[in-house]
């Protein structure tokens, strides 16, 4: 059995802690350093990351978000511009239950006509297989050519409909979103 550390092993310690934070802190935020996936890189060449999250319900870690933007975006107009968000999961889940959810979160955007919803679910139930821990499904859209989703890597399916990329990407981006936490530490890295 070692002995304790002494104080000033402990304080060592600290300032060199500190000094790694500081070193982070002078090199911009932590989330604007890392390259963006390949898909997100081809729709986006001069793609930044604006903000990630973990979303988490009932105290379970469900998925890590990154918002990918380009230069020029303006988040109260998300919707005009090119984008990708990235899920990368941390547990198994459905795909027609992650297709059913969004669904939910979509109306929370307005009345949707039964025909519309129906065309939509059908679409994700297509896009999203079942994941597991460390897949990712990343969303790329763009106003004049739809909505892909790529699943790790790979392109899944394509909604050509232009309504529903605003409503998709609004899960997370709308003001009307369930949960603005996570709405703000996606858009956290943008200039005010």
């Amino acid at each position: 059995m070692q002995p304790p550390p002494s104080r000033r092993h402990l304080l060592h310690r600290g300032l060199r802690l500190g000094a790694g934070v500081a070193a982070m802190a002078s090199t911009g935020s932590a989330f604007a350093q890392i390259a963006p996936p390949p898909e997100v890189q081809a729709q986006l060449p001069q793609a930044r990351r604006a903000g990630s999250t973990r979303m988490r319900f009932l105290g379970w870690s469900v998925y890590d978000a990154d918002l990918w933007v380009a230069p020029g975006f303006e988040a109260a107009q998300y919707a005009a511009y090119p984008i990708a968000l990235e899920l990368r999961y941390l547990r198994s889940l459905g795909g027609k239950s992650i297709a059913e959810r969004s669904v939910q979160e979509m109306r929370r955007g307005g009345p949707l006509d039964a025909a519309t919803e129906q065309s939509w679910l059908q679409a994700m139930v297509d896009a999203f297989p079942d994941v597991k821990e460390g897949d990712r499904i990343t969303g790329l859209h763009s106003p004049a050519a739809g909505t892909r989703f790529v699943y790790n890597g790979t392109l899944r399916a394509t909604v050509a409909d232009p309504a529903f990329g605003p409503r998709f990407f609004g899960i997370w981006l709308a003001p009307w979103t369930s949960e603005p936490r996570l709405r703000s530490e996606l858009l956290a890295g943008l200039n005010p």
